[in-house]
């Protein structure tokens, strides 16, 4: 199916994706691995409407009728939940009980709000 996916990309087909994850737990292929097969045969890249992408964060702000200063995003990937947030203008809230490590933190050019070892113990809401 993924050749038939290249197929149409390349000629012309839109390449909307969900997220650029390559992975989640495990080794098991996620979206973006996915994707990059595809971009890789085609020679075009995804249009990503899901998280990190600030798009579906306002997308969902309007929906809500809400305010970024009043929102927060909660979530255990860096890549892609906190740094939507980061891009959204929200604050962020990275649980330590999924994808990233308190020892990912370092490697990125933006920090979570708070930090937290998992949703349960999130008190600052």
């Amino acid at each position: 199916m993924m050749h038939k996916a290249a197929f149409f990309v390349a000629n012309g087909a839109r390449f909307i994706a969900t997220n650029p994850d390559t992975h989640g737990r495990g080794f098991y292929p996620a979206c973006g691995a996915l994707c990059a097969g595809i971009e890789k045969i085609s020679g075009r890249k995804p249009f990503y409407v899901g998280k990190p992408s600030p798009w579906i964060i306002r997308a969902a702000l309007n929906k809500m009728q809400a305010h970024s200063e009043e929102t927060v995003i909660v979530g255990d990937n860096l890549r892609t939940d906190i740094l939507a947030g980061f891009q959204a203008g929200l604050e962020t809230i990275l649980v330590l009980s999924g994808v990233s490590t308190i020892n990912d933190i370092d490697s990125m050019p933006f920090r979570p709000s708070w930090i937290y070892p998992s949703v349960a113990e999130i008190d600052v809401i």
